[in-house]
């Protein structure tokens, strides 16, 4: 009996049916890093998803291996929209770095599992982090051919050697920070600055706008006291002139 093929949608969904965070807590962690990723890596050639379904490799039966990594960053591939990142498609380019936020449901069985499928498939960089009990720790290779070495609390401050960005551990918690030291931030702090840049704009352009008026008041009332100057230097010569034409000397009055 000759089987049909399976459809792609079918080999590979877009969807793993499980919900993208169990939390609030873990949802902001996962848009932090996602939205300060794409800020980070605006400038380069890099693909920034979060809670995206990755497969590695094309397969004939189903199901075919697959993460969908809380954050992940793929250097060298484009930004754009995507159902999935199917490997084989983009250059055969696996992600660089992967990010997981904890949440309460997660098992330390679950976690070594993804350890071990990020390590079997090219990640070079994995980062676990648990909001709750501000446990922190990863893996890091200078490439897929390398041994992961460890990365725990005490190895923070720890900058990651693809990303350059820092992490360190507070009393409320983990820090992630630019390589210009700047914290990553909520998008609503980002919108809030903006916010404020843009008040302080229109404020400043309105102290502009007053002082060009003030200005232009100025050279009004300058050109006007020019005028009145020269009308009464014109009388002044009239009347001396008229002073000296009946034999006056205007310099002896």
């Amino acid at each position: 009996m000759v089987q049909t093929p399976l459809s792609p949608q079918t080999l590979y969904p877009d969807s793993d049916g499980k919900p993208m965070a169990d939390n609030t807590l873990q949802y902001r962690w996962i848009v932090r890093l996602v939205s300060n990723l794409q800020y980070l890596l605006r400038d380069e050639v890099a693909f920034v998803a979060g809670d995206l379904q990755w497969y590695p490799m094309q397969v004939q039966d189903y199901p075919a291996p697959c993460q969908a990594p809380d954050a992940m960053v793929v250097l060298g591939r484009p930004d754009g929209d995507r159902g999935s990142y199917q490997q084989w498609k983009e250059d055969n380019v696996a992600p660089q770095v992967v990010f997981e936020i904890l949440s309460p449901s997660n098992t330390h069985h679950e976690m070594a599992k993804k350890q071990m499928f990020y390590q079997e498939h090219g990640v070079l960089e994995m980062y676990f982090y648990d909001p709750k009990s501000y446990d922190f720790w990863g893996f890091t290779r200078a490439s897929s051919t390398k041994n992961c070495m460890l990365v725990t609390p005490l190895n923070l401050p720890w900058t990651s050697p693809i990303l350059q960005i820092r992490f360190e551990l507070f009393e409320d918690g983990l820090a992630v920070f630019y390589p210009d030291g700047e914290p990553f931030k909520e998008p609503q702090e980002v919108f809030a600055e903006r916010n404020q840049a843009q008040q302080l704009q229109t404020q400043t352009q309105a102290q502009l706008a007053q002082a060009q008026e003030q200005l232009e008041q100025a050279q009004q009332l300058q050109a006007e006291t020019q005028v009145q100057l020269k009308r009464t230097q014109q009388l002044q010569a009239r009347a001396f002139a008229k002073l000296q034409e009946l034999g006056i000397d205007p310099d002896m009055l």
